[in-house]
């Protein structure tokens, strides 16, 4: 079941961190920081599914590499007590692939964050399984048009006044409520009916209690079987709502109980014919009429006799949603597949044109390298030049199409021509069709799920009416159901 978490923290230097120690630990890389000499080795960290560096407009490309970046952040500040970044840790849904939970993550940072100006530092980890999250440090000053750090505010009449409203206290509720819409629209778009909530039970006006954070150290003791103190809280609180749940379920059904005994003052015609298994002493009479009255049609309806027809009805119910479930899992997983194709599609189509500009520039060097010649060697050199600053004029572009061309090239195989573009309008087709096939798929799902979900609990009640009944009243030798 997926989970709501979005936690917000500085790391300063006052407290004794470092964002180049921190960016280190989370990307499990080996970063020397500047300022003070010491080298971050974390290459041995497990459970890194992913790491980039996202820049805005105006940020240097260099800044692209994470050492650079971070020890650009810790030069820039002087103060033994400057505030170096902002950290934001996020769950990520379980229901989720890896590969949606990355894109949900890019798209949020980006669209939330680096559009505004930050520089963000993604690491995605996810050890076991089981708890996908994403550290997101962010750059706290902004990028000016030439590339150089701004001021984080500025003095007017003696008040401090931030130059960027990124760094107000306001903007965390914000980013909180953002998070919830995308990890929902997510799950929505990918067949899951889990819905986040960023606001607190309290404010939900939910009657429960909240779990306390575990951490890393604690999460992995209670996986090996250590209690520990956090853990035994959890316990003690699923405990607590486990009665709360009970309560409030005891006083629903009272409430139901007096609205039913309200209007309908008589019982239902069917209960003449049930009243003999329905008036057993303890029992409550009027709840267990209209629960026999439903049940005694259903059998009836469906012409069951007795319970090897009951547990048949339910064993064939049961395997058409598994059948149906086989299908839409394997439905989606094509639909996946063609938004990736789709997705590497576009950048392969989109910067084709840079890769054959580069490739025109470099086939050049090549022809100059080979000339002999006064001028030779300095046309040489000016070929290169032209090399290397279109790429870096185009680093991203190009890294882009490399990528989408190498997973093009590994999933079409020999259908790959790099003369022609992939068959984008096919895909396109092909999802659009899966899409359909889904919701119909998962329209059929839902409706058998309800449907088994409902014969499944007259089968229950079926058995506890048969149990409950008196000795003296059993011996019947008919073949039905003993009402």
């Amino acid at each position: 079941m997926a989970i709501y978490h979005l936690s917000i923290k500085i790391i300063t230097r006052g407290a004794g961190k470092s964002a180049v120690a921190a960016a280190a630990y989370r990307a499990g890389e080996t970063i020397k920081n500047g300022y003070d000499g010491i080298v971050h080795d974390y290459t041995k960290k497990r459970g890194i599914k992913h790491t980039e560096i996202m820049l805005p407009e105006h940020a240097p490309a260099e800044y692209s590499d994470r050492s650079v970046l971070w020890n650009a952040v810790e030069k820039s500040e002087r103060y033994c007590n400057a505030q170096l970044a902002r950290e934001i840790e996020i769950a990520l849904p379980v229901e989720l692939t890896q590969e949606q939970n990355i894109s949900l993550a890019r798209r949020f940072v980006k669209e939330q964050f680096v559009t505004a100006g930050m520089c963000a530092d993604v690491c995605v980890h996810d050890v076991d399984g089981t708890n996908p999250h994403a550290h997101v440090m962010l750059t706290m000053r902004p990028i000016e048009k030439d590339g150089r750090w701004g001021q984080k505010s500025h003095t007017v009449n003696g008040r401090k006044i931030p130059t960027v409203g990124w760094n107000d206290r306001d903007r965390a509720e914000d980013w909180r409520k953002a998070w919830a819409a995308y990890c929902n629209t997510a799950l929505r778009i990918n067949g899951h009916s889990d819905v986040l909530d960023h606001r607190s039970y309290a404010r939900q006006g939910v009657e429960q209690v909240p779990t306390v954070h575990l951490g890393v150290a604690a999460s992995r003791m209670e996986k090996r079987g250590i209690r520990t103190e956090l853990g035994d809280q959890n316990r003690e609180i699923a405990i607590t709502n486990k009665e709360i749940r009970q309560l409030r379920a005891r006083i629903n059904k009272l409430s139901d109980w007096l609205k039913t005994e309200t209007e309908n003052p008589t019982p239902p015609t069917l209960a003449e014919i049930l009243q003999e298994i329905l008036t057993r002493p303890g029992q409550s009479s009027l709840t267990h009429v209209k629960n026999g009255a439903e049940i005694l049609y259903f059998l009836q309806s469906n012409k069951i006799g007795d319970n090897a027809d009951l547990d048949k009805m339910v064993d064939v119910m049961q395997g058409k949603l598994n059948a149906t479930s086989d299908k839409l899992k394997k439905t989606e997983r094509r639909i996946d597949t063609l938004k990736e194709h789709l997705y590497q599609s576009g950048y392969y189509k989109e910067h084709r044109s840079l890769k054959r500009q580069y490739d025109r520039l470099y086939s050049e060097y090549e022809s100059a390298k080979k000339e002999t010649g006064f001028f030779a060697e300095r046309k040489t050199k000016k070929a290169l030049e032209a090399v290397n600053d279109f790429y870096e004029a185009n680093r991203t572009g190009l890294t882009l199409f490399n990528a989408a061309e190498k997973y093009l090239r590994e999933h079409m195989q020999k259908h790959f021509d790099p003369k022609k573009l992939p068959p984008i309008s096919a895909w396109e087709k092909e999802l659009a069709e899966k899409l359909a096939e889904r919701d119909a798929l998962s329209g059929e799902y839902h409706k058998l799920k309800d449907d088994t979900a409902k014969v499944e609990k007259i089968q229950r009640s079926v058995r506890e009416i048969q149990r409950g009944e008196s000795p003296e009243r059993t011996p019947q030798k008919s073949r039905g159901v003993e009402l």
